[in-house]
């Protein structure tokens, strides 16, 4: 039998079975799919495809397929969690009703801090891309970083609202432009480029996926904004089902164009996109690929910092972080204090990534366990909350499965995760002591 929760346990605005709140000027269904494919979409697509390459040769394009396969029912379950209980909290509001404060607050920190350790890796992919254009070494790099964390702080100064609207327009140029892309090298495709398909042994595809993870977060990204939507119930699932369609099929095959096109190549270079551009194209392409570049990288940034923002608040209400955070966390509101503590933990992580020469692979390993364990943690609590014999109940049984496997990928680098989780209950714990 199911288990239902009747209470909120004190976490305003979350009532299950009140009537779903509609803002007249929310996000619809179209907002929340670019929401998503920005979330999802992002730089993934410019980088990984290499680092793959690397790690497994041709047979990363399994890795890429199961990734895939596995998007499905993660999107499945949080489209409903959030559908069902509309929160800031997101993922977090979910784990507190399932199991308590204290998952809730694990749940809450890890993404919170993955936002900061992930942000400065997406904005040096970019930077990547406009060095290669414009010249000027690391100095290029660190500069596009510094100016990408900045520009999407100031978007979403302006709201959820704003920063959908131009999640529209950001999402509906990067599909056309990597649709294009692909199509353009389709006539350089050489199916002998698949040979040696698994060079580095099976396990190599396992170290594979555990880099692409990176590339499908934020799957639950979007439940944190799920009382933005005019009609989260209906909006959240149709916008996951476009946004996987959407993803699945670019993904895929911009990985595997990447394989068929540069062969031994794309384990080697550090702008796939580029390369391709260039083989489909011809001629000088650097401007072009930095412009796609930034445009990833700013829709990606722009859904977490959106999504992050509303969950510092939604955190700062329930406790589990000073309650001065806590401006925001209304449907409606603009967090812009827990937006600004998350532009500066970014810089700051940025500069202490410069500063120890920290590589970019690292902090894609630090951000994608700490995303898998929201994913076991949402993952569990789907299966406490929502009904049985649901789409989502059935989900979230299949992802719990596949996310447990993905933590084992992370290897040494869940560490960051556990360190986390740790000053979470830490935190909680003294607050709960703390005399009112």
């Amino acid at each position: 039998m199911t288990k239902r929760n009747d209470q909120s346990d004190g976490i305003p605005g979350v009532n299950v079975g009140a009537p779903v709140h509609e803002p007249r000027d929310g996000l619809t269904w179209i907002h929340g799919t670019a929401l998503y494919i920005g979330a999802v979409l992002g730089t993934g697509v410019i980088a990984l495809p290499s680092l793959a390459a690397r790690a497994a040769g041709p047979a990363s394009l399994l890795a890429w397929l199961a990734l895939i396969i596995l998007s499905v029912p993660l999107a499945v379950t949080f489209s409903a969690l959030g559908a069902q209980y509309p929160d800031a909290g997101g993922v977090s509001t979910c784990v507190k009703l399932a199991y308590g404060r204290y998952p809730a607050a694990v749940v809450g920190w890890c993404f919170l801090f993955a936002v900061p350790a992930g942000a400065p890796a997406a904005a040096m992919f970019a930077g990547a891309y406009v060095q290669a254009a414009l010249g000027g070494g690391a100095s290029t790099v660190m500069l596009t970083a510094v100016a990408m964390v900045m520009s999407v702080t100031l978007i979403n100064v302006f709201g959820v609202t704003f920063s959908g609207r131009v999640q529209v327009l950001v999402a509906a140029l990067l599909v056309t432009f990597l649709a294009t892309a692909v199509c353009a090298s389709v006539t350089h495709f050489r199916v002998q480029n698949l040979h040696p398909f698994n060079p580095h042994g099976w396990l190599a595809v396992a170290s594979a996926a555990g880099l692409l993870v990176w590339s499908f977060a934020g799957w639950e990204a979007i439940t944190h904004l799920a009382a933005e939507f005019r009609r989260p119930a209906r909006d959240m699932p149709r916008a996951a089902i476009a946004a996987v369609i959407v993803v699945g099929v670019l993904y895929f095959a911009v990985a595997a164009a990447t394989v068929l096109v540069l062969g031994p190549r794309a384990a080697s270079t550090e702008a796939p996109l580029a390369d391709l551009l260039a083989a489909g194209f011809g001629g000088e392409v650097k401007l072009l690929a930095a412009g796609a570049a930034l445009l990833l990288t700013a829709g990606t940034m722009n859904a977490y910092f959106a999504g992050a923002a509303k969950l510092g608040a939604a955190l700062g209400r329930d406790g589990a972080l000073p309650a001065w955070f806590a401006h925001g966390s209304e449907a409606g509101g603009v967090p812009r204090r827990s937006l600004l503590a998350l532009a500066g933990l970014a810089l700051t992580m940025l500069a202490v990534t410069v500063a120890t020469h920290l590589r970019v692979e690292a902090l894609v390993l630090m951000t994608t366990g700490a995303f898998v364990i929201v994913y076991i943690l949402g993952t569990a609590a789907a299966l406490r909350l929502l009904e049985a014999r649901s789409w989502g109940r059935r989900a979230a049984a299949f992802a719990l499965i596949f996310d447990v496997v993905l933590l084992v990928t992370t290897g040494r680098y869940l560490i960051w995760s556990l360190v986390i989780a740790l000053g979470a209950v830490i935190y909680v714990n003294r607050a709960r002591r703390a005399p009112v």
